[in-house]
């Protein structure tokens, strides 16, 4: 019988790191967390600065990242500071006990957001694409991918520059799920730009590619291969819901409740295109948004 694969993941309690979690025991490895809760499986980030990694480990994943989303929370310097912190340090904390591990992993895997490409109507983002810090979640996400780098190890580095994760239990749906259901939902104005996005089975796929996949490195853009707008999104999430779409989101809302920086990320957009993703034969499950949609919610009927 073969030795379990051990794979440590950094945020392994949040939204996309517990679905992480899940799928990969499925897929036959081991998982042990890093995290800030206490858990018989988790290890601290103290345990980590003081031992450094755990024997055997085949691969290192950083999900973990102060919510940039959270409604709760004022568009604040010190809330500013937590979300740049949450990801810079701990990219910066798993780098540095790769470097110093006696044995490697094979991979160090970690994700950063299509925030770095600046919002365009007019221009293709893929993988090759030059990318300069424009605004305060661009900067930081040049900063997130800089401090993941480990020039010099054996272990390959891979980073997945996502879109809008779309899952049930969190994220962007989450918060539409209810004025969807009661039909007061619509698109954010002006509805026209662009909404990169990939379901949460597929982005957990595109991590056990790279894990599987010796030849994978660098920077993949973790989006769906379908270009839809936001008011095409709400369309679709829509129809699955069997509602209308029709009570749009100003911009100015958004400015109020999220801070503008923030709002740019629902009131803007990128067309960013999976390249390199495709090129390397990753296929998606679900390639369009009507096929997320409609899967996202078949299980919220169950």
């Amino acid at each position: 019988m073969s030795e379990l694969r051990t794979v440590l993941i950094a945020g392994g309690t949040g939204f996309i790191g517990s679905h992480l979690c899940n799928f990969l025991r499925k897929n036959g490895y081991g998982i042990q967390i890093i995290s800030r809760m206490p858990g018989p499986l988790n290890m601290s980030w103290n345990d980590l600065k003081a031992k450094g990694l755990p024997e055997k480990v085949h691969a290192v994943i950083n999900v973990a990242g102060q919510n940039v989303l959270d409604m709760k929370q004022r568009w604040t310097a010190g809330f500013k500071q937590n979300v740049y912190n949450s990801r810079i340090n701990t990219n910066k904390a798993l780098a540095s006990a790769i470097i110093k591990a006696t044995k490697k992993p094979k991979v160090f895997a970690t994700i950063s957001g299509v925030g770095i490409y600046e919002p365009n109507h007019f221009i293709e983002y893929d993988e090759t694409s030059e990318v300069k810090g424009y605004d305060f979640l661009s900067k930081m996400c040049l900063d997130w991918e800089k401090a993941a780098q480990i020039q010099g190890s054996d272990c390959r580095c891979v980073n997945i520059r996502s879109g809008v994760v779309l899952e049930r239990d969190g994220g962007m749906i989450q918060q539409l799920y209810l004025p969807f259901f009661f039909g007061l939902g619509g698109p954010v104005l002006p509805g026209t730009q662009y909404l990169p996005w990939i379901h949460m089975e597929d982005l957990c796929r595109m991590f056990l590619f790279c894990i599987e996949n010796d030849n994978i490195n660098g920077n993949l853009n973790g989006v769906a291969p379908q270009i839809i707008s936001n008011a095409e999104f709400s369309k679709a999430f829509a129809n699955a819901m069997n509602r209308p779409s029709l009570i749009p989101v100003p911009e100015f809302m958004l400015n109020i409740i999220l801070g503008r920086d923030r709002a740019t990320m629902l009131t803007k957009g990128q067309k960013v295109l999976p390249r390199r993703v495709i090129d390397m034969g990753f296929t998606y499950k679900y390639p369009s948004i009507d096929e997320a949609c409609r899967e996202i919610l078949q299980k919220s009927l169950k």
